[in-house]
């Protein structure tokens, strides 16, 4: 193990509770039975810019999509919190035909945001609309947790999601998420879910 003085471990919120830090600077490489959580590379650009074009992925993702600039921004952003925090985002990737189907992970966006949730590891997932009700999300989304239950075992772990979004509320339930009341977040509301131990 490794430290980084004063860097908080996800799930602790204050500076007197930091703790050392893993010396994770890229996403490790998880399987299951289907699926392969991997780090993003630069070959990714075109199947996530395909993904974040698509009118029904993004629907719930501010309405608009994304061309392959900002698509890029993503991905940098995803794998770039690895170095800087031990956690980001994995691309999803299906073992029968190697396609990138999707990205999850953990992530601190120190969102200006009521109530607070900076300094915790916030859960995040998009898909690709062509593997919708599979169990993909599900299957990934337990990998994930069970890795940073194994690694930092955060105390709670939250995720917003915007309140017509009932698919993604029902996969937030099913790994385990409980609804609370609604968070304010750029002067709007948005469903709030947390994970607790």
């Amino acid at each position: 193990m490794s430290g980084t003085p004063g860097a908080r471990a996800p799930g602790q919120s204050s500076p007197d509770q930091a703790a050392p830090r893993l010396a994770i600077v890229a996403a490790p490489r998880l399987e299951t039975e289907r699926l392969v959580l991997r780090a993003f590379t630069r070959d990714d650009l075109d199947a996530h810019a395909a993904k974040l074009a698509d009118r029904e992925v993004v629907r719930h993702l501010g309405g608009h999509t994304f061309n392959r600039e900002d698509s890029w921004r993503r991905l940098t952003m995803a794998a770039g919190h690895w170095p800087l925090l031990g956690m980001g985002y994995w691309a999803v990737e299906q073992k029968a035909d190697g396609r990138m189907v999707g990205e999850i992970g953990f992530a601190d966006f120190e969102r200006g945001m009521t109530p607070d949730i900076s300094g915790m590891p916030e859960m995040g997932w998009v898909f690709e609309s062509a593997i919708h009700g599979q169990g993909i999300a599900g299957e990934a989304g337990r990998a994930a947790l069970a890795w940073i239950d194994a690694t930092y075992a955060p105390p709670e772990i939250p995720a917003i999601i915007a309140p017509e979004n009932a698919k993604s509320m029902r996969l937030a339930e099913r790994l385990g998420f409980v609804r609370e009341p609604d968070a304010v977040y750029r002067d709007e509301h948005i469903a709030l879910f947390r994970r607790r131990r």
